[in-house]
């Protein structure tokens, strides 16, 4: 189920972006199988995968690949593949015999997906960082934050999800389109810094027509305009309006009680502070039920600010399924949505090395070969 269904894809394991590229795949129907490891990293990631949502809907197999036993495992499996998740720094797959090179003379319609930081080359390919690095060299997370302050990072959806997996899944899918044409494999080279600038794309272009400035937290969608803003309620939730248009904007005085104020223009910078106060003041007189039973679901641009446990169970999302409960709890449904081919409701996240022994008969190994690997701790889970 799900337009992915039919290409296999084998995904080296990870943290971030990679896990959450495979599993937007295998939300697609795509068969992702997750190559772990054998044994405790030792890096405090060994945590029990059940609540790892990233994880979902892949069998694992545990295949040592620092043994060379181990590395024609998994090129066996990947001459069976479509599709390769490389999570790892530059050079790393290449010192352990699996770049590439190799993985396209044993599948030359391979694709190869490599999801980095800096990206495969420049001059700070080789160096660490995480998604806070990412978006910084990128301008996004310069723009992030309150007028006067520092810039505050937007949890790590910036670069590690919306850069980083979700633009390697979209190249991957790209080119396995082109692969179904060309019948040649070719190498993605997904950078976060890279996708995070992508995201950016349209602000570049705001900026360029001087509708953006470099000063954080003055601008129409950053917190600067005070119809496009957060607003506290009588009981210490939050609200959200997006009143950008002036049609939406004098809904929203109505609402608020000044349609009949003498007000500033709507987009007269100058006034956008005093305005906010104003809002802000009017937002505290009724509680975050009362505001969504005034605004909810008209032309005002209004939302309620929602927690993690509180969104699942809204009317919209309820109506629209964009829940699914897995393992005991709500987690984001499969998205988009299709008219035809619909995704299955992933499965629970596998434990390390579960699938090891069925994946491996299935894709060609003989039972007496995977018995002697299993001896040898080249595959298998071996937690001791």
């Amino acid at each position: 189920m799900g337009p992915l269904a039919g290409y296999k894809v084998i995904e080296f394991v990870g943290i971030g972006p990679g896990p959450f590229c495979g599993m937007l795949l295998s939300d697609m129907g795509a068969d992702v199988l997750r190559l772990d490891r054998t044994r405790p990293s030792g890096l405090g990631f060994d945590a029990p995968v059940a609540y790892d949502v990233t994880a979902r809907g892949r069998r694992s197999v545990s295949v040592d690949t620092k043994d060379p036993k181990g590395v024609e495992v998994a090129l066996r499996l990947i001459e069976g593949a479509d599709a390769l998740i490389d999570p790892f720094r530059p050079g790393v797959m290449e010192r352990l015999g699996i770049g590439p090179d190799t993985c396209f003379a044993r599948n030359p319609k391979l694709i190869y997906g490599r999801m980095t930081g800096w990206g495969q080359d420049g001059p700070m390919a080789p160096a660490a960082g995480h998604d806070i690095n990412y978006i910084a060299l990128s301008g996004a997370l310069y723009h992030f934050g309150e007028e006067g302050r520092g810039p505050v990072p937007p949890l790590n959806l910036v670069g590690d999800f919306g850069g980083g997996g979700l633009f390697l899944a979209y190249g991957m899918v790209c080119a396995l389109l082109e692969a179904k044409e060309s019948g040649k494999g070719q190498v993605v080279d997904a950078a976060m810094v890279e996708g995070a600038a992508t995201l950016m794309t349209g602000a570049y272009g705001y900026r360029r027509a001087g509708v953006v400035r470099d000063r954080r937290g003055t601008n129409v969608i950053d917190g600067g305009a005070h119809f496009y803003n957060c607003y506290e309620t009588k009981d210490g939730g939050h609200v959200t309006v997006g009143a950008i248009e002036p049609k939406f904007y004098s809904l929203l005085l109505d609402a608020l009680g000044l349609a009949d104020a003498d007000l500033p223009d709507q987009n007269d910078q100058a006034h956008w502070p005093a305005m906010k106060a104003r809002f802000a003041e009017i937002f505290k007189t009724k509680t975050r039920d009362e505001w969504c039973a005034v605004m909810e679901g008209t032309d005002i641009c209004f939302a309620p600010v929602l927690s993690m446990g509180e969104a699942p169970t809204h009317p919209h999302n309820v109506a629209r399924e964009s829940f699914v409960e897995i393992a005991g709890f709500a987690q984001p449904a499969p998205g988009p949505k299709f008219s035809r081919t619909k995704p299955a409701t992933p499965a629970a996240p596998h434990e390390i090395g579960a699938d090891t022994d069925a994946v491996l008969a299935e894709w060609g190994f003989a039972g007496d070969e995977v018995a002697a690997l299993k001896s040898a701790r080249v595959v298998g889970w071996h937690g001791d």
